[in-house]
């Protein structure tokens, strides 16, 4: 018998918000941020209109990834917002891939497939802005699916600093609520 995970849980810094991807929660999660990021001032409603705009179609784009939940950091480094991000999808029977430059580690929940990146995505004027990534692909027990962390960050600068925080929110995770699954 195989002890199969009901959910799983992860310790996130003091700061990073959840945001509800589904498409039932997200506006209401999306508005929730926004109000909090804004502290409750509205002396800048364009602002926060796009804020949320932007938001919105992030959560639907982390969806429509097949993504289960979506993180992002609030936290802040005097007047500065640290950005980062964390999406956590649930890859099905065969999502499962290796890569080259990947190493496998073991983690509290088990072994892991972690792999470090950079990716330079384009922002409407056609710039270049760069992200460390870090992503962990880790089997859930009991099943053949996969749980991938996709951890994002523009701040290249301090991508080893990031890498160290998102290794640690990612040796954070825990199986939670195991049943017994007769094999």
């Amino acid at each position: 018998m195989t002890a199969t995970p009901v959910d799983y849980e992860l310790l996130l810094p003091d700061g990073w918000f959840r945001i509800g991807i589904d498409p039932a929660s997200r506006e209401r999660s999306v508005d929730a941020l926004v109000d909090r990021r804004f502290g409750g001032r509205d002396n800048a409603p364009h602002l926060k209109r796009r804020l949320r705009d932007d938001l919105l179609a992030q959560a639907a784009t982390a969806y429509d990834l097949g993504g289960i939940e979506l993180y992002l950091s609030m936290q802040q480094a005097g007047a500065l917002t640290v950005p980062a991000s964390l999406l956590v999808t649930l890859l099905p029977p065969g999502g499962a891939s290796g890569a080259a430059d990947a190493s496998v580690v073991e983690l509290a929940a088990g072994t892991a497939l972690r792999r470090r990146g950079c990716t330079g995505a384009e922002s409407e004027g056609g710039e270049a802005h760069p992200s460390v990534t870090l992503d962990y692909q880790v089997p859930v027990p009991g099943t053949e699916t996969h749980l991938l962390l996709t951890f994002s960050s523009p701040l290249v600068q301090i991508a080893d600093a990031m890498v160290a925080l998102f290794d640690a929110v990612a040796g954070s995770l825990r199986w939670k609520g195991r049943k017994q699954r007769r094999e």
